[in-house]
């Protein structure tokens, strides 16, 4: 059945962290006041046990430049396959921890830092989130679609999935 369901503390980020995770690519958000947004796709290294969102950047990027000017961002992440969608606002802050970009290292974060994970431009974006908003649709797309086609068609509430506010 489908509807509000918001969940608040660990049930938060265990969703954050099983949404984005599985989404990956997050539209990244920066410079929220200034029109166009500043936006650009960006690879989710991880999610921590408190919600936080780890990202890899390069240190002269305009997108930590726009972080360092105004620490707001906004995060869109959307898993077409299985019709997931979350929205997070929150504060993002450059580190440059050595110990957490090995913990965080993968072999396909090489394409961007040549120097492997000893490449000193390396910094991190930790995104502390302030607000989210999911929308699950939890079943396939193909259910999804036949349930929204039937309540099209019958007038009965479309009950494909749930969605709700996330706080940590």
């Amino acid at each position: 059945m489908g509807g509000i369901k918001n969940l608040v503390d660990k049930a938060a980020v265990k969703k954050i962290k099983e949404m984005a995770m599985a989404a990956d690519i997050a539209v990244f958000v920066t410079s929220l006041t200034n029109v166009p947004l500043s936006s650009r796709p960006m690879s989710t290294q991880d999610v921590d046990d408190d919600g936080n969102i780890w990202f890899m950047s390069k240190d002269e990027s305009h997108k930590n430049e726009d972080i360092l000017n105004d620490s707001r961002v906004q995060l869109f992440y959307s898993n077409k396959s299985s019709s997931e969608y979350l929205s997070i606002y929150g504060n993002a802050e450059v580190l440059t921890s050595r110990d957490r970009i090995e913990e965080l290292w993968s072999p396909i974060v090489k394409a961007w830092f040549s120097e492997g994970k000893e490449d000193p431009s390396i910094t991190l974006i930790r995104v502390v989130p302030a607000d989210a908003y999911y929308w699950d649709t939890k079943e396939s797309k193909i259910i999804s679609l036949i349930k929204i086609a039937y309540g099209a068609l019958t007038g009965t509430p479309n009950n494909a999935g749930v969605e709700g506010s996330l706080k940590i």
